[in-house]
């Protein structure tokens, strides 16, 4: 049922406070204003999934607009060009920290505004959702005297989050923090934090090259895009430095291929990666309405292969009046990679990307789908969730191993029975020309 926005009642400002407000209460990380032929399409991203929310007439849709761009510290002239922005306000008692993106289409402008939530990251690590294999390792990163520590995944996967949680770990009196970051997401005391701005000039490149002459004790970089903000971290974590960063991969392994990529010397890379998080975010389920039902024969088949369990039932959504189709926040999955040695000298020595992937996952490290899976055995997600957003050939080389044993055995199987019933056909064939025979 979409939203009755009465602008016939109440003033712009009032509307989009309402706006603002309501999606925040309801835990929407995203509010998207999407303009169409006929009206403004209003939508709202909860759980990862984008919903209707409201419709706004197209009489009243510029006047909607203009009110956020000046929230947002925007140019409200300025409708040709991408602009972005924040705000920062207090609404019912409630702090407010959202990010403006209004991007012009062929049908007016488009605005994104995104509801920043840093509970998770002022909670602590421990409140992050890793097993307590993954926690442990990430610690043993954390209390590592220089290196980097990366934590990888797509936009929207929760690295901010990760990263913030382990500068609130590490943000002592003792310690000198400097972060370079577009744009600084969260204020945290104690903690010296740099803004980009490339109109000037103040890349990640030049910020770092300023940063290590102030003496740090911990780097920050909001993420690694190029390869001499990578270089420049790299350099950074050999000369007593911990470097924390982000980066847009996928898994352990994309990540390490992707430093190559961006002509990073292997001996450099191998002597200063220290570890590599990986995550996505999959829908968590209602403890209050989930349910057990049994596995099919798939699932049970995929959790003995991965999880090398015998898994008879699994929990599945539901629905009820606090969540939405039986899901209610998200959950974190996993894959945590703590280099060794093995890894290192591999490194150095051009191994190739077979043996390398060989190497990252027969070490001790659980791979996002058997975190997720094991997340679903323990009633956290469902096994769809997981499934929706890990891919099995992506992430597990064991499964395919597998796979290609259980169909070896098929076409076995196959093979056989096609003889058994040349053979059985061969015999009816004799048994026939013998009967014939005494026939006559």
């Amino acid at each position: 049922m979409l939203k009755k926005l009465d602008f016939d009642r109440l003033p712009v400002i009032e509307i989009v406070n309402e706006i603002l407000l309501d999606a925040a209460k309801r835990g929407a990380s995203d509010i998207h204003f999407d303009p169409l032929d006929n009206f403004l399409r209003i939508r709202i991203r909860i759980d990862g999934l984008l919903m209707d929310y409201s419709e706004v007439p197209n009489t009243n849709k510029n006047n909607l607009i203009t009110r956020i761009k000046i929230l947002a510290g925007m140019n409200i002239t300025e409708t040709r060009l991408p602009q972005d922005g924040a705000i920062k306000t207090t609404l019912e008692d409630m702090n407010l920290d959202m990010r403006v993106s209004v991007l012009p289409t062929n049908k007016g402008e488009k605005i994104v505004v995104r509801i920043l939530d840093y509970s998770l990251s002022l909670n602590g690590i421990e409140n992050l959702g890793f097993s307590e294999n993954n926690y442990k390792k990430i610690i043993q990163m954390v209390n590592e005297p220089n290196g980097i520590i990366l934590v990888t995944g797509a936009t929207g996967s929760g690295k901010s989050t990760t990263v913030y949680a382990m500068l609130q770990r590490l943000n002592k009196e003792e310690i000198n923090i400097v972060t370079v970051e577009d744009p600084v997401e969260m204020d945290i005391e104690g903690i010296n934090q740099v803004q980009t701005n490339s109109e000037i000039g103040l890349t990640f490149a030049n910020a770092l090259r300023s940063i290590l002459r102030q003496d740090p004790n911990i780097i920050m970089i909001g993420e690694i895009r190029d390869s001499e903000t990578a270089k420049i971290a790299v350099r950074a974590s050999i000369t007593g430095h911990l470097v924390l960063s982000t980066i847009h991969t996928n898994n352990s392994l994309n990540t390490i291929e992707r430093l190559l990529d961006m002509d990073v010397e292997k001996y450099l890379l191998a002597s200063s990666l220290t570890g590599i998080v990986s995550q996505k975010l999959a829908r968590k389920l209602c403890p209050k309405c989930k349910s057990k039902r049994r596995t099919n024969e798939y699932e049970r088949d995929l959790l003995n292969k991965v999880l090398h369990k015998d898994i008879t039932s699994v929990y599945t959504a539901e629905g009820c009046d606090e969540c939405t189709d039986g899901y209610i926040g998200r959950i974190a999955i996993h894959e945590v990679l703590l280099i060794n040695q093995e890894i290192r000298d591999a490194l150095s020595n051009n191994i190739t990307k077979e043996k390398l992937r060989d190497l990252v996952y027969t070490s001790d490290v659980t791979t996002m789908l058997q975190d997720g899976l094991e997340k679903a055995v323990n009633g956290e997600t469902t096994i769809e969730e997981v499934l929706k957003i890990i891919e099995l050939d992506e992430d597990e080389n064991l499964i395919d191993d597998e796979l290609a044993k259980q169909a070896d055995n098929i076409n076995l199987v196959r093979s056989l029975q096609e003889k058994e019933n040349k053979t059985e056909n061969e015999i009816k064939t004799l048994s026939d020309l013998v009967k014939n025979s005494y026939k006559n």
